[in-house]
């Protein structure tokens, strides 16, 4: 059996998340079994994870339409992340992008070869979860075009093979739109580097 309650963590979640986002921050019953997913796996919850047939080995990607709660939600994922075993940070892909057309091609060595923080003889890796895959451009850095988050993600893929680097995503892409976008090494590549936790394509605008 699971040793959390996880009733106590919605509390707790609903807590910090108006804290950080303000009083009109909710969890609506129907997010509960998504929340409950990614806190299991942040917990690194064994028996919740062997349920709901979710990777320790590997990332979340975090699907649904715009306004779900995606991006709130893996913010407060921070809160069940050890720091003493991995760095989590959350970065948007547009962010990723602008980064790219002011310093270049050293922008994908820093979100890969550089993605570990060391800590006297400890070398503690960077987690990133990268928001809203598909909102950035392909873009040109001196005249060569360069689909920056394509890059990051194949160099993210080699450490994530040659020392089991976790890489996290949020995006409103259906697979095919990931394909069309990035190419089909990306998706298949993807299917190793990721579990899929998926909001309803019919859920409510939390924006709205």
């Amino acid at each position: 059996m699971s040793p959390y309650d996880y009733e106590k963590i919605f509390d707790f979640l609903l807590k910090k998340g108006k804290q950080d986002f303000g009083a009109s921050f909710v969890i609506q019953e129907a997010d509960k079994p998504i929340i409950t997913k990614l806190v299991a796996y942040f917990l690194k919850d064994e028996f919740m994870c062997l349920q709901h047939k979710i990777s320790l080995q590997k990332g979340i990607l975090l699907s649904g339409p715009i306004g779900c709660g995606k991006t709130t939600l893996m913010h407060l994922m921070k809160y069940f992340n050890n720091q003493q075993q991995s760095i989590y940070l959350v970065k948007s892909c547009r962010d990723v992008s602008f980064e790219f057309i002011k310093e270049g091609y050293d922008v994908v060595h820093r979100y890969t070869r550089q993605s570990y923080y060391r800590n006297g003889t400890n070398e503690i890796p960077k987690h990133y979860c990268f928001d809203d895959l598909g909102t950035e451009n392909n873009l040109k850095y001196y005249g060569n075009e360069c689909n920056i988050m394509a890059e990051i993600l194949l160099s993210r893929y080699d450490q994530f093979v040659a020392k089991k680097l976790i890489t996290h995503l949020t995006t409103n892409l259906s697979a095919s739109e990931i394909e069309s976008s990035y190419g089909n090494r990306i998706r298949s590549r993807m299917r190793e580097l990721f579990n899929l936790i998926a909001f309803s394509s019919n859920c409510n605008d939390k924006r709205s």
